[in-house]
């Protein structure tokens, strides 16, 4: 079931105008990189809100927010996880952390990242890179 009273209004009284600010922008980036279905839901137990981007039945990532606390959901399968460790210098020490600290399920491993600066956007979409190459034309 979907929640399309998700509106702005809400997320920056459950975020904070900082965090409202990393949400728009990491909803803008991934909007212009990529042509994805956006779902919007409930959060389940632990959010209040998710904001999933899809295509073809395969998830790109989630994000989530709940009071004062934003999370970007990747999962990276076996080639993804490969190629991150190809990569993985190129990533912040935060972004190798959480990376690390992920736990591995048969269907890949679930990184939670917790932005909170507008700083971390160029990073987060490099990493949405490994997972997926962006389909839209950049101008």
């Amino acid at each position: 079931m979907t929640n399309d009273t998700q509106t702005p209004e809400q997320l920056l009284a459950l975020l904070g105008e900082p965090l409202f600010a990393v949400w728009n922008a990491l909803c803008a980036r991934i909007e212009a990189l990529y042509d994805m279905d956006c779902l919007l839901d409930h959060g389940g137990k632990s959010w209040t809100f998710e904001r999933k981007y899809r295509r073809g039945g395969k998830t790109l990532c989630a994000l989530y927010a709940r009071e004062g606390t934003l999370g970007m959901l990747v999962i990276f399968g076996k080639t993804e996880r490969e190629a991150f460790e190809v990569q993985r210098a190129a990533f912040s020490a935060a972004v190798q952390t959480a990376y690390d600290e992920a736990t591995t399920y048969h269907d890949g491993k679930w990184v939670m990242f917790r932005p909170a600066d507008t700083l971390e956007v160029d990073e987060l979409a490099a990493l949405l890179r490994i997972k997926r190459k962006p389909n839209r034309k950049q101008a």
